[in-house]
């Protein structure tokens, strides 16, 4: 693409909203030019990001050794969370590495550190991108449409950013400054000018570091969906400071001076300096942005008429996760009882108080200053303010604590008031992968708003100086898990696994029966359908329901809502009328247990068939396991059989034509590259395919190996079963 191309497809992006896609070509180049780059030759990356946006992390130990001593636990801490939030990834220590697999992640500018037993922090030295106000973080860029205003423009067609230098009382003072395309300090007409603030924790290289604020303006300007301005970026500055800069400004750049040709913004505290320094001198700007600012200023209703001279007034805050969220609603209030006039960009739905919000708002503003434009209201998707946020007070429910649109509040009791770190991990990484968020210190608790979460099952436990406990505010177990708690959030994509109406569901029921295998008794769960009669002329097909590794008969109720799934699914007319084992499948010899315990005790307890066809059999990663091992030695025995996230293993003395002949539907299922038999099991595709053998594979399920995954996989396979 030459460069004239490059312009003319982004001009056609329009100025508002600026929705049309970069060229594969342009996003292909900016993913290039922002991979991280090894540090030298001899070096591996500690980071790869896929182009499907996976990020793997692989860090050596000895490194970490070297460095940081001895260590129990390494995460990668940086903005993966939800809203775009601090968490921290935990890795897992494999031979001479820690690593892990996270994603896939939402496009975007993501930074990060390597953390070892909660204080010892060290800097990626295989990533060159570096962080100005923090030497510890490191960046890359997850390319996207929805991140295209980020990667760099073309070389040669970007603006210019400079350094100037200037005193206030006497001391020297520094802001960066960038100047368009073009840029002519002698041009015979000036520019107009733009003010960004930093703020409190944040830094004025921030905003190209991590705002990258150069790149938006560069693609802005591409586009012609800016007017040509210089942008002044400087620490955030009081009502003296602030003149300085403006005259050293105007000393040194082709600028206009009159009002309407100077606009001011900023985030945090430079958000509520930028809008004070409007309102205590009303006509030194023309327009002014707030970017989750910290403090409302008050306003008087006699300055409503000067006030309203401004062109533009305009405010963003992200979710009930950014801080400034309470403080955006407190202002919106005070300019409408002063008679104010402003504009509100919405509520960001899935951003917080960072950076990743603030990109989205400086895009959105840039194109509104110096010019006219049509639309005044908030962006696509962003929701209305309309009231202060505020989870219950400490200690007076128990926690999680769930609004309807899927913000959770986690709050500890009071037994931890002495600790120095605190994380709750969930699941609640991309795809259902877990993620430790930091909660803060609130009194004698700990507490941390997250979200929004998408509506679905969660699972967590709190991390206290790493060391797991249990939520004990929250009633809910898990029997083979005792740390852990559970959540649901609830929505239409939820529905599935919510409790149905008390009375018509199925039923769960204990089968205790003597494992000869075991030497000792044993229970299993039976699910029954609704309206279940013993006595009724036809058998009922079944379905053995296994668990995996370190689990039991609980879990599939538990933490599969087993339960929850075959009743809806019932209820809804998508299912057989089946009965549904969940044995236990710890035993030295599964396949004597399932065909001599499991089997004959269900058969002797309920109206089951024992015809193969009205068999089948599925579990989840060991019980997977155990599934394709039945289904090698008894070919035939079970017409339906599935395995969740399990390989296949060797194809040697297999009976391939008593497998496809004796078996109605092989259904095979797997989490994506975050679930770590993901190789094995693409392996397991190869080898039965070399072998003849029929299966039904769909792709992969996104998500790790955990429950998320397997919730889906039953979802999918219930009502296949018993069905021609």
């Amino acid at each position: 693409m030459t460069t004239a191309q490059y312009h003319g497809r982004l001009r056609r992006l329009g100025v508002r909203r600026l929705t049309a896609v970069f060229s594969a070509g342009v996003m292909a180049m900016a993913a290039a030019l922002l991979a991280p780059q090894p540090a030298a030759a001899a070096d591996t990356p500690w980071l790869e990001v896929s182009p499907d946006r996976y990020a793997s992390f692989t860090i050596p130990a000895a490194y970490v050794q070297e460095h940081l001593g001895t260590v129990s636990q390494v995460v990668v801490e940086g903005n993966f969370g939800p809203s775009a939030t601090w968490a921290e990834f935990g890795l897992t220590r494999r031979g001479d590495v820690w690593s892990g697999v996270l994603g896939a992640l939402t496009p975007g500018l993501y930074r990060y550190q390597v953390t070892a037993d909660d204080t010892k922090t060290i800097k990626d030295p295989t990533n060159s991108a570096k962080v100005a106000s923090d030497p510890l973080l490191s960046t890359f860029l997850v390319a996207g449409d929805s991140a295209r205003w980020l990667a760099d423009a073309p070389a040669g067609t970007g603006g210019t950013v400079g350094t100037l230098t200037y005193r206030v009382r006497a001391e020297q003072r520094s802001a960066l400054v960038w100047t368009p395309p073009g840029y002519a300090a002698k041009k015979p007409k000036g520019y107009p000018t733009l003010f960004l603030q930093s703020g409190g924790g944040v830094a004025a290289t921030d905003w190209l570091d991590l705002g990258r604020t150069k790149q938006i303006l560069d693609n802005l300007s591409a586009a012609g969906a800016m007017q040509p301005m210089v942008v002044v970026i400087a620490d955030s500055a009081d009502d003296r400071e602030l003149n300085d800069l403006r005259k050293a400004v105007a000393d040194n750049y082709r600028v206009l001076r009159d009002p309407a040709h100077q606009a001011i913004a900023g985030v945090t505290e430079g958000a509520a300096r930028a809008v004070r320094a409007a309102f205590a001198k009303p006509g030194q700007f023309g327009s002014v942005g707030w970017f989750s600012g910290t403090s409302a200023p008050t306003i008087d209703r006699r300055d409503a008429p000067a006030l309203n001279h401004l062109k533009l007034l305009r405010l963003y805050t992200g979710n009930v996760t950014d801080p400034a969220y309470n403080t955006t609603y407190r202002l919106t209030k005070a300019l409408e009882r002063a008679g104010v006039r402003y504009e509100f960009d919405g509520v960001d739905p899935d951003g917080g108080g960072n950076w990743t919000t603030w990109q989205e708002n400086l895009v959105d503003f840039v194109p509104r200053l110096f010019g006219h434009v049509s639309d005044h209201g908030p962006s696509p998707g962003h929701g209305r303010l309309t009231g202060e946020f505020a989870p219950p007070p400490a200690g007076t429910t128990p926690t999680p604590f769930v609004t309807e649109d899927g913000f959770v509040t986690f709050e500890t009791t009071t037994d931890f008031a002495d600790a120095q770190h605190v994380t709750v991990w969930a699941n609640i990484a991309p795809g259902g992968s877990w993620l430790r968020v930091p909660l803060t210190r609130d009194g004698d608790r700990w507490r941390a708003t997250v979200g929004p979460l998408e509506p679905w099952f969660y699972y967590y436990r709190l991390i206290v100086d790493r060391v797991p406990f249990k939520d004990v505010s929250n009633p809910t177990k898990v029997t083979t898990e005792p740390m852990w708690s559970t959540f649901l959030v609830p929505g239409p994509e939820a529905r599935l696994l919510t409790d149905v109406p008390a009375g018509q569901g199925g039923t769960v029921e204990s089968m205790t029966y003597t494992s000869t295998v075991a030497g000792q008794d044993r229970t299993a769960l039976v699910w029954t359908p609704p309206g279940y009669d013993p006595q009724r002329a036809q058998t009922y097909p079944v379905l053995y329901l296994q668990h995996g590794g370190g689990q039991n008969y609980t879990d599939w109720v538990e933490m599969g809502r087993a339960k929850q799934i075959l009743d809806h699914q019932f209820l809804d007319g998508d299912l057989t009328p089946m009965v549904v084992v969940m044995g236990n499948g710890n035993s030295s010899n599964f396949n004597r247990e399932l065909l001599e315990n499991i089997v004959p005790t269900t058969r002797s307890r309920y109206h089951v068939s024992s015809d193969p066809s009205q068999q089948a059999l599925a579990g989840l990663s060991m019980g997977g396991g155990q599934a394709f091992g039945v289904l090698k030695a008894y070919p035939g025995q079970f017409a339906y059989v599935a395995a969740f996230s399990a390989g296949f293993g060797s194809g040697t003395g297999v009976d391939v034509a008593a497998i496809n002949d004796g078996t109605r539907m092989l259904r095979l299922y797997v989490g994506d590259q975050t679930d770590f038999v993901y190789p094995s099991f693409m392996a397991s595709l190869t080898t039965m395919d070399s072998l003849g053998i029929r299966y039904e594979f769909d792709g992969v399920t996104p998500g790790p190996h955990g429950w998320d995954v397997w919730q889906k996989n039953l979802i999918d396979l219930a009502p296949r079963l018993f069905k021609r």
